[in-house]
C-alpha cells in the first residue's frame, strides 16, 4: 500500500523538474527537502537528483578493528554504487581526527561518540557545531592490565581494588582521549569497582596504536582501548584483559560517523550516501563468514598494521584474556546486528553527556535531550536506511543497566548523572 502514495517520476511536470534541479543547485538539498512532501521527495531521488554534492569524501579513522566498515565499504566498492569514493584517511590520534573534522581537512571520520559531544560542547577543544550520522560498532574495547599488577595477584577490578589499597603509590591508567568513549568505561569501571579514577589514580591520553608500547616500557599499569590493542598486548606477554566493554553494557555504543554540522548542511545527499555505503559495509561485515576475509584486509599497514590473529580472533568472538580464562563471546563486537547497531538513538548521546556531568567535565547539566537531537542526524538517517532497506527502532530512547546494576534511565538524566556514589 505504501509504494502506491508515492507518484511515478513520470508524474512530475517538466516545470516541476526543472525547479526542484534548480533549486538544489541554489539553496542545497537541504532546503528542498525541509519543504518538499515525503512522497514527491522520495520520487525526487528515484529521478536522480540526490546526486551526491560530493563525489570524493575523505573519512578519518584511527587503526583499531571497528574501522572496518570504513575500509571496507572503500575495498569493497560499496561507495562507488551511491556515487561517491571513500578514501580512508590513516589519523595519528584522536586529537588528530578531532582538529582534521573541525578545521575541514576531513569530510567525516570513524570517531568517538564522547569526541564529537565534547567537541559540540566545547569540552574536548574548539567548540563547533557537530553531527552523529550513524553509529559504527557494539561491544569490542576492553580494560588490559599490567602482568606486573598480575604478579601480585590482581586478576579483576576488585582485586585491583584491594592492590591500591594494600600497596599506596600513583597508579596510572590510559585512554584515548579524554571526552571519549574509552575514557568513559574506564572511570565507570573504576568507580564500580570502589576507585575514584580522579583522586585514587592517575589518568593519562594515549592514542590507541601506542598502548602496547607505553605498557611494554611501564608508562602505565592498565588502559581502555578498543580492539586490537587489547589481544595484541597478551600476544606480546605483557598485559591481560580485565574486563571486556561488552561486560560493562551490553551492546554499548562504540565508534560513530562523524562530521560536522556544516558538512551536513552543505552536503545532504552526499552525507545519506555515505550512511547508505556504510550501511552496505555494516552488513557484509556482521555476515561471519566473511569475517576473516575482513580481518585480512584491515591487518594491512595502511590500516590497522598488525597481525592477522590479533584482529581474527575477537572478531570472532574467540576470546582468551591472558590469564587462564578462555570464552566465545556472543557479545562480541557488532557492526550491524540488523541495524540494530547503526541506529543513532539519542539516548546514546545522552548518556556520554551524563558521565561528562559525572566526572566535572561539564560543570552545569545541559539540556540532555536538545543536545542529542540537534547532534545526532536520525532524520537523515531513516531516510539512508529506507532506501537500503534496513530496519529502524520505533523509540530513539533506549535504556541499558550497566555492569554496577545502576539502570540508565533516558527519561532522566539529570537524576542518572546526580546519582553516582563516585564522582567528581
Amino acid at each position: 500500500m505504501k509504494d502506491k502514495l508515492i507518484p511515478d517520476t513520470t508524474a512530475i511536470n517538466p516545470e516541476r523538474r526543472e525547479f526542484i534541479k534548480k533549486s538544489t543547485v541554489l539553496a542545497g538539498a537541504a532546503g528542498i527537502m525541509s519543504f518538499v512532501p515525503d512522497a514527491i521527495r522520495n520520487s525526487v531521488w528515484a529521478a536522480g537528483s540526490d546526486a551526491p554534492e560530493k563525489t570524493e569524501v575523505k573519512i578519518g579513522f584511527i587503526p583499531l578493528t571497528d574501522c572496518a566498515s570504513v575500509v571496507i565499504a572503500s575495498v569493497m566498492g560499496f561507495d562507488k554504487k551511491y556515487g561517491i569514493k571513500i578514501t580512508p584517511s590513516k589519523e595519528a590520534s584522536w586529537a588528530a581526527v578531532r582538529d582534521k573534522l573541525v578545521n575541514g581537512e576531513l569530510d567525516a571520520a570513524h570517531v568517538l561518540y564522547g569526541l564529537i559531544y565534547g567537541v559540540e560542547l566545547g569540552i574536548a577543544g574548539p567548540k563547533k557545531d557537530m553531527s552523529v550520522l550513524m553509529t559504527l560498532n557494539n561491544n569490542g574495547q576492553a580494560i588490559t592490565l599490567s602482568n606486573q599488577l598480575h604478579a601480585k595477584g590482581v586478576k579483576d577490578g576488585a582485586s585491583l581494588a584491594a592492590q591500591i589499597k594494600k600497596e599506596p603509590r600513583e597508579y596510572t591508567f590510559a585512554q584515548t582521549f579524554p571526552t571519549g568513549t574509552h575514557a568513559m568505561w574506564l572511570y565507570y569501571w573504576l568507580a564500580s569497582n570502589g576507585i575514584n579514577p580522579f583522586t585514587e589514580v592517575k589518568s593519562i591520553t594515549v592514542p590507541p596504536p601506542q598502548m602496547v608500547a607505553n605498557m611494554r616500557v611501564g608508562n602505565m599499569d592498565g588502559y581502555c582501548v578498543g580492539e586490537p590493542w587489547n589481544a595484541r598486548a597478551i600476544r606480546d606477554k605483557i598485559g591481560f584483559t580485565a574486563v571486556t566493554t561488552q561486560d560493562i553494557w551490553k551492546d554499548h555504543p562504540e565508534k560513530v560517523l562523524g562530521t560536522t554540522a556544516e558538512f551536513v548542511q552543505k552536503n545532504p545527499n552526499t552525507a545519506r550516501a555515505l550512511i547508505m555505503a556504510i550501511l552496505e559495509a555494516s552488513k557484509f561485515i556482521d555476515t561471519m563468514s566473511n569475517r576473516s576475509k575482513v580481518a585480512d584486509i584491515i591487518k594491512d599497514k595502511s590500516y590497522v598494521n598488525t597481525d592477522f590473529d590479533s584482529i581474527e580472533d575477537r572478531m570472532l568472538g574467540q576470546y582468551d584474556n591472558g590469564i587462564g580464562k578462555k570464552w566465545s563471546d556472543p557479545n562480541y563486537m557488532k557492526f550491524y546486528n540488523d541495524g540494530a547497531v547503526n541506529f543513532p538513538y539519542l539516548s546514546d548521546g545522552m548518556w556520554f553527556l551524563t558521565q561528562h556531568k559525572r566526572w566535572g567535565l561539564l560543570k552545569q547539566h545541559p539540556d540532555y535531550l536538545a543536545v542529542a537531537k540537534k547532534v545526532n542526524q536520525i532524520e537523515l538517517y531513516k531516510q539512508a536506511a529506507a532506501q537500503v532497506k534496513v530496519p529502524v527502532p520505533k523509540d530513539p530512547l533506549r535504556g541499558a543497566k550497566l555492569i554496577d546494576g545502576v539502570t540508565w534511565d533516558p527519561k532522566n538524566p539529570k537524576a542518572y548523572a546526580d546519582g553516582f556514589k563516585i564522582k567528581a
